[in-house]
């Protein structure tokens, strides 16, 4: 149900001029005949624990691992259109995005392992404004972004949602904020972590379902809400780790 939820509610709003927020170019996929020595020892492991979670979930079949490679290659080649030219010895400035793509694995697996669905509501969701704060490698390198951020390295999650969620820490909870201060670390540093991991081993799949829906359906600022609430759940626990 969820699947098909968002399918309609990205497949309504992408046909929306004023909704659509980037160009969503054209694209035809790939040979279905991906393999998965294509990837890059880090997404191979992504996709094994990926495939291994939906197998878990009773989501996948045996046949999800080439599924899942032909989604991350064909993204991959997708949003290398809309990337600029960066000369860096960053890691993070590299021609390929540097992590794991846990949010493209995150659609899959609620799309039930469908390839061709999964790629063609990613090629939609890209064009809305939301896709660039839950899917991070949507912006990497991105020819939407002035020169000056790319060449910085420092994605919007960074400067635009982990920044409102420190402001709005130290005014809703100011001890959480002041147990963070005490132990020499951001809120922001814990917030990415689990932004770009979609809340992977953190939440159970039903909750990260539940925050990729709100966000998409809500706005990208249900993110920072989503990241305060968790904090105000686990307030006693930090405020008993800082004391001892």
């Amino acid at each position: 149900v969820l699947a098909e939820l968002i399918e309609k509610f990205v497949s309504h709003l992408s046909e929306s001029r004023a909704d659509c927020y980037f160009s969503m170019g054209t694209y035809k996929a790939m040979d279905a005949d991906v393999k998965k020595e294509n990837l890059s020892s880090l997404q191979q492991l992504g996709v094994e624990m990926t495939v291994r979670y939906g197998k878990y979930l009773n989501l996948l079949k045996e046949d999800a691992e080439n599924g899942l490679c032909f989604v991350l290659l064909n993204c991959e080649e997708f949003l290398k259109q809309q990337r600029r030219t960066v000369v860096s010895s960053l890691c993070c400035l590299q021609e390929h995005y540097a992590g794991y793509d846990w949010f493209a694995s995150s659609i899959f697996l609620i799309m039930s392992g469908d390839r061709e669905k999964t790629l063609m509501f990613l090629q939609q969701f890209s064009c809305l404004l939301v896709s660039a704060f839950l899917w991070l490698p949507r912006l990497h390198l991105s020819m939407h972004l002035p020169v000056t951020t790319v060449e910085y390295g420092m994605h919007p999650v960074y400067f635009c949602i982990a920044h409102h969620i420190e402001m709005l820490l130290k005014a809703e909870l100011p001890l959480v904020c002041s147990a963070f201060n005490i132990a020499g670390f951001t809120p922001s540093q814990i917030c990415l972590q689990w932004i770009t991991q979609c809340f992977w081993n953190y939440m159970d799949w039903n909750e990260i379902c539940h925050y990729i829906a709100i966000c998409i359906f809500l706005g990208p600022d249900y993110q920072i809400y989503m990241c305060i609430s968790v904090f105000r759940h686990l307030q006693q626990d930090i405020l008993k780790h800082t004391e001892a």
